[in-house]
């Protein structure tokens, strides 16, 4: 029987969903507040004919699920791109991964001597059960590489120092990474065999996918064939509230409507603000938690520059307190096709901030202006390459992982089981800090459950790997009925 299923954001959680529900007939409608562009923080805008991302999309995953669905979206439109990225520390560039020799040549034999010896008595005095981002850090490269390659960086990104930023966070990020995993990749690149993507380290692949114009081509052509099977999908229509009655949803949307009739709500709008927009209100103390979250904004500096052959990096991480920008796209890097004329580059300066502050407040021109000085002062290209500019704002681009969160989403989930058919995806939805294809994961299952018309799977059970494991009560049999391969994993180690 057809449900009727409201998903709020096109970004890639609820264009999933969207997609893979309107395969099975279901009745869905999108709301999504931006006039123009799908896909949330993985949208492609573009400028003069200049295409660039909010931020950088790698298109790799250990979910087949997943590959095959971006297979089943772009097919050849996918390029096959190298990685190569470098952190800029002291006024010198370090190829990231890691380089061994490289690094420690760059570092010197004095400061490279005491990084070893610094990373030894991590090893020997470990922080016993580290709790926040420092500590953990620390315990895998010592103190010293803690601050040469990622004190500066993290503390730019979180705006809060590393000792409030939850220990969550680089084990989610950097998982499987250790100084001595980094120098053994180094000198021993693990195999790119099909059949050994769970064995790698994401941190360090050298290669991913990517689509000929950006990410936001994935998303736009998605969105195309949810319409072509009969998906409603309704562009500057934000969501402001949500009402449960009878056992039915209502939608309020930001135009003025009242839609009714819904059996199901996805949400990947912020946690903050659906749940303060949802009706019955929440319970104490889950309305609190949920009003107390916090997330970190960040605007990118698009510069449009005569190519000089300035670096051919992917990206390029800032790790120098000089300057405020914290990371530099090259997106002709990604794909030449982003760059209509290949006599030019375009390059995308990213500055973390809060909404409202000194920052986000500043005009066009000043960042315009802030940007053309700092990648002038890195060494990357002149000012007088640059002929445009254009400034893209993203606010809520990632929930702050800071002391509390964890506690405070936990009262979230526990007040979501008296909302029957509510389901929260995605990275703002869930108040995750998680990579395209772990979003895509949950919508993955949140669809298989409205079809299978039970609670086969429970979306917090995703990992960050976009791995399915079997944290509840409910077996792998069930759950391999539905959908072949979505069955338990081995949790992270």
């Amino acid at each position: 029987m057809s449900k009727r299923i409201a998903i709020i954001g096109a970004g890639p959680a609820g264009l999933t969903a969207a997609y893979l529900l309107g395969k099975a007939q279901q009745q869905v409608t999108v709301f999504e507040k931006d006039p123009q562009y799908v896909g949330g923080i993985s949208r492609t805008e573009s400028y003069k004919g200049y295409h660039f991302d909010i931020g950088g999309h790698r298109f790799f995953s250990k979910s087949k699920e997943v590959e095959d669905f971006w297979t089943e979206i772009l097919g050849d439109e996918m390029l096959e791109r190298p990685r190569s990225s470098r952190i800029y520390y002291n006024k010198k560039f370090f190829s990231y991964p890691l380089v061994a020799f490289e690094a420690l040549n760059k570092l010197g034999i004095v400061e490279s001597a005491l990084c070893v010896l610094s990373y030894l008595k991590a090893k020997a005095f470990p922080v016993k059960n580290p709790t926040n981002f420092e500590d953990w850090v620390v315990n895998q490269f010592g103190q010293r590489l803690f601050n040469i390659f990622f004190k500066t960086y993290t503390e730019k990104v979180w705006g809060i120092p590393c000792k409030e930023i939850s220990a969550d966070w680089a084990a989610q990020r950097i998982k499987g990474l250790s100084l001595s995993s980094a120098i053994w990749n180094a000198l021993f690149k693990p195999s790119a065999k099909a059949g050994d993507k769970d064995k790698v380290i994401k941190t360090l692949i050298d290669s991913f996918r990517y689509p000929k114009y950006g990410p936001g081509m994935m998303w736009e052509t998605c969105t195309r064939k949810c319409k072509e099977m009969g998906v409603d999908v309704i562009m500057n229509c934000g969501v402001q509230s949500i009402d449960h009655a009878n056992g039915k949803w209502t939608v309020f949307t930001s135009t003025g409507e009242k839609i009714e009739g819904f059996d199901y709500v996805l949400s990947s709008a912020p946690m903050r603000e659906m749940m303060g927009a949802v009706t019955p209100r929440l319970p104490e103390p889950a309305f609190s938690s949920a009003r107390q979250l916090g997330y970190r904004d960040f605007l990118t500096v698009v510069l449009i520059c005569k190519d000089e052959d300035a670096f051919t990096d992917n990206w390029i991480y800032i790790h120098d307190p000089s300057v405020k920008v914290g990371r530099i796209q090259n997106f002709k890097s990604w794909s030449p096709y982003m760059v209509p004329d290949q006599n030019m580059a375009c390059y995308g300066l990213e500055y973390f901030c809060f909404e409202g502050d000194g920052l986000w407040t500043s005009t066009d021109a000043d960042l315009i202006a802030l940007a053309k000085k700092e990648i002038r002062q890195i060494g990357l290209t002149e000012e007088s390459a640059v002929v445009d500019g254009y400034v893209v704002r993203q606010p809520k681009a990632y929930p702050v992982y800071d002391q509390y969160y964890k506690e405070r989403v936990n009262d979230v989930r526990e007040a979501l089981r008296q909302y029957p058919g509510l389901y929260l995806v995605g990275r703002n939805g869930m108040h995750k800090y998680n990579n395209q294809d772990h979003s895509m994961m949950t919508a993955m299952l949140a669809a298989q459950n409205i079809i299978a018309g039970k609670e086969v799977y429970n979306l917090w059970d995703v990992n960050e790997d976009a791995e399915y494991h079997e944290g509840g009560e409910r077996g792998a049999e069930d759950a391999e009925q539905v959908k072949g391969r979505m069955v338990p994993s081995k949790l992270n180690e």
